[in-house]
């Protein structure tokens, strides 16, 4: 055999073989490439609608928490009617103390509750506004699926959203009935004769805000003891009613149910915690105003210009804390609105929570 003749009988690969291959190769990572720009491109622009869609949401928040105060004030002023007592004071009356201490606890009773109903309304409205805005933006983006069933539509976002009634009813109601059972614990015994500084009047709020706030021993750590009155106690009604349920009701059960399980959450319970902490230092803001030194105080006492140094009457008090929720429930951005709906702390959990409810893994669900 020549010598040569075996390897005739292989295949070898020449210039222009190799060169095909080094193509194609070529040819298949530029494809590739391609394909995994056109992805990165896609969710960019995803990522994109949804931060769109999530900025559009918060402005939408904001809105709608500011289109409820006045119904949040009337229903408060309603329930605590001051204004009634102050009136029959203008006639003399023979009971004059006894509406003076009837118009004591009614006023701070009722600018407190503004404080802890406005907190409530601000977070709650996160909650449930940021998870139907997920839901929706997942029904957007499965559009012109086929055999696609939306997670939230109108009318169950319409009923889901009407929850926010016992907020401003029964848990308002029952919330009313808390914060005047401690402020006459707290005030109850004061004349209103005594003399008070503006850090003697902060006190006295956190001991009624202790005594509000209080959890029970058998109470889990992180749930706030507040919710009660954001949520009823038990699930939705319709959901004792077993037979008869519509998809509609079922999906808006759902929905309460998740909403539910986020203000037990340790973070709904901490923003919570701090928005109120804002809040009441709002207040006080607002009131140290009326605790300035005369030009009086200042010439006879230099020192005089602590928070400590000037004290009113409880009397004197009482209609400056009366007066303060119309600043506390004021649909015209005050600062104390401006406060809560512009903390840090309460972007970042409506960011988490949109971010939660708007993952197609909810879509699985």
């Amino acid at each position: 055999m020549h010598p040569y003749a075996l390897k005739t009988n292989k295949v070898v690969k020449g210039p222009f073989s190799l060169f095909k291959s080094v193509y194609l190769l070529g040819k298949y990572g530029q494809k590739k490439i391609r394909e995994i720009q056109e992805r990165e491109a896609a969710e960019y622009i995803a990522q994109a609608r949804r931060q769109y869609h999530f900025e559009s949401n918060q402005r939408t928040c904001n809105m709608t928490v500011l289109s409820m105060l006045p119904t949040l004030r009337d229903a408060l002023m309603h329930q605590l009617n001051s204004e009634s007592l102050t009136s029959l004071l203008k006639n003399r009356p023979a009971n004059k103390l006894e509406i003076w201490e009837d118009l004591k606890i009614i006023s701070f009773t009722r600018s407190i509750v503004a404080v802890y109903s406005t907190c409530m309304l601000v977070v709650l409205l996160r909650v449930q506004l940021n998870i139907i805005g997920g839901y929706i933006y997942l029904d957007n983006a499965a559009l012109g699926k086929n055999g696609t069933t939306p997670l939230a539509p109108p009318e169950v976002q319409q009923q889901y959203l009407s929850s926010i009634q016992h907020l401003l009813g029964d848990g308002l109601t029952e919330l009313i009935t808390i914060v005047k059972q401690a402020v006459h614990k707290v005030f109850g015994s004061i004349s209103l004769k005594q003399t008070l500084s503006l850090l003697e009047l902060e006190q006295k709020l956190k001991d009624i805000r202790e005594v509000v706030e209080h959890k029970d021993s058998d109470q889990i750590a992180s749930y706030s003891p507040l919710c009660h009155y954001l949520m009823p106690d038990e699930e939705n009604p319709l959901a004792s009613q077993a037979c008869g349920l519509t998809e509609r009701d079922i999906a808006t059960i759902k929905l309460l149910n998740e909403t539910r399980d986020m203000l037990e959450s340790p973070d709904f319970s901490t923003v919570l915690s701090t928005c109120l902490n804002r809040g009441f230092s709002r207040l006080l803001d607002n009131m140290a105003e009326f605790f300035r030194p005369t030009e009086k105080d200042l010439s006879q006492n230099s020192s005089v210009n602590s928070l400590s140094s000037v004290s009113l009457p409880l009397a004197k008090i009482i209609p400056i804390i009366n007066g303060q929720i119309h600043s506390v429930c004021s649909e015209t951005p005050s600062h104390f609105v401006q406060d809560l709906l512009m903390m840090e702390q309460v972007k970042d959990f409506a960011a988490n929570v949109y971010e939660a409810f708007s993952t197609p893994q909810q879509l699985e669900k």
